[in-house]
């Protein structure tokens, strides 16, 4: 696939497309000078229309919009599980719940998981994200084990479009598995009721196990914009 990138873009306004920065020099000047990312449930969601997700430095909180290239998605309509999440699914150890507990899975997302991976989510992302679930446009998916969340995922649903932003599991081997089975209820969810797309953002080895593939920006955009604009709902 040719070399990913990972690109801040400018803050969108209602409307406008995004313009992408072209040097990491100019990136740092630009990014000096501006102020953060409005957050507000109208810019968020004119963002995500537009291709861009909200990623906060784990250094500095500070917030800004990005777009990378190529784009990993999921396919709803022809994603099946892998054998051995297949079998974990049907030996039924986990219940699945939709919404039950956003925060949790939120802070839970939040924490920081080693010095090369640490969080990118800030508390400016959780405030946002939980305005966003206020309004039924984001959502949880959960992996209970009895009484004890033992993982789950959350996103943004948008027409037929889902825009997946976080998982994880809890680390105990009860709880192996978990949010791979929340996935597995999402796509069986939206494929049924006629999503086209789940935007993964970039690429890593966990999305790519799970099925993802990458396609050029531009195709991305073609295939978003014609998701939401299907009437189709999460609920």
């Amino acid at each position: 696939m040719g070399a990913r990138t990972l690109a801040p873009a400018i803050d969108p306004t209602c409307g406008a497309m995004l313009a992408l920065r072209r040097t990491a020099r100019d990136d740092a000047r630009v990014t000096r000078q501006r102020p953060e990312a409005d957050l507000s449930p109208e810019m968020l969601l004119s963002a995500y229309a537009q291709g861009a997700f909200p990623m906060a430095d784990p250094e500095t909180s500070r917030v800004d919009y990005f777009t990378c290239d190529p784009r990993a998605i999921f396919e709803p309509a022809t994603w099946k599980p892998g054998e051995r999440l297949a079998r974990t699914i049907r030996n039924g150890p986990f219940e699945v719940r939709i919404d039950s507990a956003f925060d949790a899975v939120v802070a839970a997302c939040a924490i920081d998981r080693s010095d090369e991976n640490r969080s990118w989510i800030g508390e400016r992302i959780r405030t946002a994200f939980g305005q966003l679930h206020a309004l039924g446009i984001a959502h949880s998916v959960e992996a209970w084990a009895g009484d004890r969340l033992a993982g789950g995922l959350y996103g943004v649903s948008l027409g037929g479009a889902f825009f997946g932003e976080s998982m994880f599991t809890v680390r105990e081997p009860w709880a192996r598995d978990a949010s791979k089975v929340a996935f597995a209820a999402l796509m069986r969810r939206l494929a049924r009721r006629g999503f086209t797309l789940v935007d993964s953002q970039y690429a890593n080895p966990h999305v790519l196990a799970l099925g993802a593939v990458e396609i050029p920006f531009d195709r991305y955009l073609e295939r978003l914009h014609g998701a939401i604009a299907l009437d189709v709902a999460f609920d």
